[in-house]
């Protein structure tokens, strides 16, 4: 994976999703109201609740919202409950895409979701043809302008991190699921800035696009994006920031 920077793919996805902000808002209750009902209303007990609250706070998400998804995941709303779903699949020039649901009908999402992959040129798989692929991770996106690097490591290893890597305009750091909160937490006491952090899944290995390629993917995972059940996409796609500077400005 040298040299293939995350932040390209998730600037990406945060520029989708502020096109869709009301489509966004409705992805971020669902996430909160899932974390409740399987580990209760209280954020400071439930990290998963945590997450999604920090998460829905990152997108400008009015507290109001939280607060009524919150409610309906503690069982004070209509009782939905969602169910969490892992598609797998490949999009054009073999690109592997991971798809986390949740949806209130698995039935109905996995007909939706399949089509999306046939109509971009991609296919729906089987479980676990792609996911081997990726390992989950905690990512930190630190703008390089805000800390020296040696500073950074430093922080960044004595709380738990696994790597610090710098790239063009930002460090990005590592860590292993279980440290998340851990490194979150160090950033946080020591004003480390971050324009990103969460746990996801990182590919072990990349393919590389072409700007005709990476039109023809970035059609497909805009597509999956845009299903009210599909909470996030992941692919193993790699493009030069040339060719990503171009997708975003179109």
């Amino acid at each position: 994976m040298a040299g293939h920077s995350h932040w390209a793919n998730i600037s990406i996805k945060k520029g989708i999703a502020d096109k869709k902000k009301g489509k966004v808002f409705g992805k971020l209750s669902k996430a909160i109201i899932i974390a409740c009902q399987l580990g209760g209303g209280d954020p400071n007990i439930n990290l998963r609740l945590r997450y999604a609250i920090d998460k829905a706070r990152q997108q400008s998400m009015p507290k109001e919202n939280i607060e009524r998804a919150i409610k309906r995941g503690t069982g004070e709303g209509n009782g939905e409950q969602y169910s969490e779903v892992l598609y797998e699949g490949y999009g054009p020039h073999g690109v592997a895409v991971l798809c986390d649901i949740l949806t209130d009908n698995r039935n109905r999402v996995a007909g939706e979701v399949r089509k999306i992959f046939e109509v971009n040129g991609g296919n729906l798989g089987a479980t676990n043809c792609v996911g081997w692929m990726f390992d989950r991770k905690g990512l930190f996106i630190i703008p390089a302008s805000s800390i020296e690097e040696s500073k950074l490591f430093d922080i960044a290893l004595e709380a738990g991190a696994d790597d610090v890597q710098p790239f063009d305009t930002s460090f990005e750091v590592t860590c292993d699921p279980t440290k998340f909160e851990e490194v979150r937490i160090a950033f946080l006491n020591q004003h480390v800035a971050c324009d990103s952090a969460e746990v996801t899944r990182i590919a072990q290995n990349t393919v590389d696009l072409d700007l005709d390629q990476t039109r023809q993917i970035m059609k497909l995972l805009e597509a999956l994006e845009d299903n009210d059940d599909v909470q996030s996409v992941t692919s193993n796609f790699n493009a030069s920031a040339e060719v990503m500077q171009a997708i975003a400005a179109e």
